[in-house]
This record gives structure tokens, sequence and C-alpha cells, in this order.
């Protein structure tokens, strides 16, 4: 059963210790946990962080895989209000910098695989002073930090209860932006808000102990800590948690592990439509799926290929779920309506409301307290600024239908505007995602001699396929508007990703049209208007 009333991390996970200690919690690749295991992780953890100074309101970083020891680390810091701030274990150098920075990361906890980072940074983190070293036995770094075995200071610690108040206002860690445009901003997130995104991922997907989750997302981000992890706690379910997505092996994980349920975003749900067809494709125990986007191409092939029922939501790091748009009610293309405890509406430049089907930017408001983002730490101008005339500020562009559906148009800074029109890279990149020569595909805009923006479509191919440029044109020329069409394509094998796996566009912009960028205008293509 659901269990509700509870809302910090550290009492749920001790509610759940007492109710069921030996029932497996999570199972990893390699180990498994219970909730007695996990409980008592978080208690020792807390007394080896309190051993070191750090107290409530003070930061420590967190750059480890999916892992116990990640769990345990998040559990311990949160029974002890120190506020956690998960890395992006892809990041280094600058901007790794600049987040332990931003945040006044006074220690890290960190796996040896990417301690070397640490080290060489060390004279641009004033902040830091500790750093807690996960795995293999390493070699210590430079005295301007004092240097630590995770394993050493877990056995030394007690397993005793955490003496320290925390109330579901208080803050429970800052998660950093996916930083698909450039720098992050780090959202700070109370215990409420988390429990307010579990609760309506719950009741969304109408999860219950009979279920069992499974996800390869990095417990770094908001989706695996709580619309998975969360979610099993409140549901009283379990986890099979991976610290990698193989999309041969997905379904078989699936099978072999029992598995109800999975999340999903970015391009996950294309990539596995586009493995080969098996014959049992559809004999799986997975009955429904939660995330977004929903790509309308595959939408429904998916769910009868597959037979898994799929949910579509919209929201961010900073409001948790705003819409969603349940398998039982699915209008195609939609996100949904809003969820009972937001506000949601469209605006036009003035701040004005947008009459149905009118394009605007998609802005919101809590109906009750702490159930979203409390601040941008550190960044009152941003905060300020995103809550422009009481409503939060979403960046995104979308319209409403008459019947109060909501439809996400594109990430405003990612229209592509082409000689007085706004282009919808989703929309054209969905249309060349149909081509069964195509992988994938992203839309960005390069500056045009002419003014604005010329569309750029950087491109994967399937393996071993070959696809002219003309030919991929000629397929989106009956699918586009003339003034969507890619003048610019480029074939690559891979394209930059964040570990959430969305796209790093801002990184594509960087690179603009590089010599092996095939131009339609220097060929002479023609078209069609």
């Amino acid at each position: 059963m659901m269990y509700k009333g509870i809302e910090t991390f550290g009492k749920i996970v001790e509610h759940r210790a007492i109710e069921k200690p030996h029932a497996r919690f999570v199972r990893f690749e390699t180990a498994d946990l219970n909730y007695e295991e996990f409980h008592k992780s978080g208690n020792k953890l807390a007394h080896a962080i309190s051993s070191l100074g750090l107290s409530k309101g003070d930061t420590c970083a967190v750059m480890l895989p999916n892992s116990p020891e990640f769990l345990a680390t998040w559990l311990g810091l949160a029974r002890l209000g120190v506020i956690e701030v998960p890395v992006n274990v892809g990041l280094r150098g600058d901007l790794l910098a600049y987040i332990l920075n931003k945040a006044e990361c006074q220690a890290i906890v960190i796996s040896s695989q990417w301690v070397d980072r640490i080290a060489e940074l060390l004279e641009k983190l004033p902040h830091l002073k500790h750093v807690i070293v996960v795995g293999e036995k390493f070699e210590q770094g430079l005295n301007q930090v004092n240097w630590y075995s995770y394993a050493e200071l877990i056995d030394k610690s007690v397993d005793l209860p955490v003496d320290v108040e925390i109330t579901h206002s208080d803050p429970s860690l800052i998660l950093f932006t996916s930083g698909t445009t450039g720098p992050s901003k780090g959202v700070l997130l109370s215990h409420r808000a988390n429990f307010s995104l579990a609760q309506t991922a719950c009741e969304l997907m109408d999860y219950g102990p009979e279920d069992r989750l499974f996800t390869v997302f990095p417990l770094f981000h908001v989706n695996a800590r709580y619309t998975t992890i969360l979610v099993a706690l409140m549901a009283g379910c379990d986890v099979v948690m991976h610290d990698k997505f193989s999309a041969s092996k997905f379904w078989d994980i699936c099978r072999e592990e029992h598995i109800t349920a999975f999340n999903f975003m970015g391009s996950l749900l294309t990539i596995l439509m586009k493995q080969p067809e098996r014959p049992d494709d559809a004999n799986n125990p997975v009955r429904k799926a939660y995330g977004a986007p929903t790509p309308l191409e595959i939408y429904e092939d998916f769910q009868n290929r597959f037979d898994v029922q799929i949910s579509e939501v919209y929201g961010s790091t900073e409001l948790g779920t705003a819409l969603y748009n349940p398998a039982k009610s699915f209008r195609k293309g939609s996100c949904g309506f809003p969820v009972s405890i937001y506000e949601v509406e469209i605006h036009d430049e003035n701040d004005q409301p947008c009459p149905a089907g009118v394009p605007g930017e998609i802005v919101v408001r809590p109906k009750e307290p702490w159930i979203m983002f409390s601040s941008y730490y550190k960044m009152p101008e941003a905060t300020v600024n995103a809550w422009e005339n009481l409503w939060f500020h979403t960046g995104d562009r979308g319209r409403m239908d008459e019947d109060g559906y909501f439809y996400f148009l594109d990430r405003m800074k990612d229209v592509v505007r082409r000689r007085g029109e706004n282009i919808s890279s989703y929309e054209v990149e969905s249309v060349i995602n149909e081509h069964p020569k195509v992988l994938e595909a992203a839309i960005i805009g390069v500056p045009s001699e002419l003014s604005e923006e010329e569309v750029l479509a950087v491109v994967i191919l399937r393996e071993g396929e070959e696809l002219k440029p003309e030919a991929l044109l000629d397929f989106c020329q009956m699918r586009l508007a003339h003034f969507a069409l890619p003048r610019f394509v480029r074939y690559v094998e891979k394209l930059p990703r964040n570990t959430s796996h969305r796209v790093e566009k801002y990184k594509l912009r960087e690179e603009g049209v590089t010599l092996d960028t095939w131009d339609r205008e220097l060929v002479g293509y023609k078209v069609q208007r």
C-alpha cells in the first residue's frame, strides 16, 4: 500500500525498514539491497559525514554511478540535512568546477574512476575541503583537501539514529539543469517537492506493491530518483536499476526480472522501436511506461508491437510534473492537461493569456506550498526573472486546444527563426525520423548570410544504410512546409549527449556548418512551394 503522511526521505525509508526489513528494495546488476540494509547504510553515512564537520545546510556533491553507495549517500545526507548536489558523471574541467563552486560544495563523494578530475581542479575549488573516494584504492591527492576512503569511513561509523530535525520544507538537494543550452542553474528542491513529483507519478501510473520498476537513468537525474526510487518507496514495490542502457538487451532484462513498468526520456522509445523485430516482442511482462516525449509516428505501433500502454507527461526539474496525458484517455500529440496541484496557461509576449489554438509560452504556478523548486541556488536574479508576474515561465512554446489539452511545440531557444517563420525543431526531427534509413536526427538553427537562421539537420543513419541528402529532402518535401525544409544536411555516427540521453544541441550549434556538411543551395536542389 502507498504510504501517505511522510514527506522526508529519511522517514519513509525508516518506515519501510520497520515494515518489511528483509524485502528486496533494489536489484543492481551485481548486488541486491533490502530495506533494512538501506536504512542502516544511510545512518552510517550520515554519522561519517557528520564526523567531518558537515551539518544541516552545508552542501556535499555526489559523483557516482548507479550503485548501493549512491543510495546510501543520498539517504545519509538527507537524514543529516546536508544538501546533496548530484553531479553529472560526464562532467570534467571548467563546467565541473563551475557546479561545485556555484553550489559551494564543502565535500564530494566520488568514484575512484573519476577522482583524477577533482585532483586536476583543486586550485579552482576554494570551498572544497573533503574528497571521499568510492571504489578501488587510490593514491592520496594534493593536500589542499582531506582525502578519505568511503569504505574505511563507513567501517568506522555507527548504525545509530540521526538526531537532526528535518521538515518537509527543508531543502533536500540542488539539481543542476541538464545543460543542453549551456552552463546549468542549480535548482533547489525541498523534500515536499520531491514527494509531490513521486505522488503524481504513483497516481498517474497506479503503482502498487505488485509492480517492479526498471530504470537505466542515472541517480543524478530527477527521473531515476523521484519517479523510480522514491515512487517505489511510496508504492511499496521494488526496483531493478542498471547503470547503462542497452537497446539489444532491454526486453530480455525485462523478461528475466519480471519488470512491469519503466520510464523513458529522450529517444529511448525510438531506439527500442528501431531494433530488429522479434516474434516474441509482445511476450514481455511490462504493461506500462511513463515519460516524455512520445513520438507521434511510433506511438500506436510501439504499443501494439510490445503490448505496453504509454502515458506521457510534461514537466521540468523545477516543476516536477505539471501536465499528464494518461494512456487510458490519451490524446495523440498532446502532453495532456494540468495535474490537480498546478495551474497552467499559455501566455503571449506581454504575459497575457493566449486564446485556444494560439501558440505562446507555457507558464505554471502551484496551488500548494513547497511542491516545486524553492529557488535557483545563489541566483536571486534568475529566480525572480523566472517568476515574472507571479507565473513560472518554462521557456517552452506550446498551445492549448478548446478542451483544455496542452501541446508542446518546442523549446523557446530551440525554435529556428528563418525568414520570419518560427520552425519547430521537434516537428522537423519527427518527419526525418520517419525515414526508414534514419536512426535519429537533431535539428538546429545556424546563422544565415541573409538574416536570422537556416535549418541544419544532423542525422544518424541506421547501420549499413546509405542515403543521399537529396533523397532525404525528397522524403521531407511532402511532409514539411517549404520554409522548414533543411538547407544543410550533415551525417554523423553519433550525437553529443548528456547522461540523461538528451542531445546537447549547444555543442552542435558551436560546430555549425562543418566541411562535411551538404548544402542544397550549392547543388541547386529545388524546393517545392
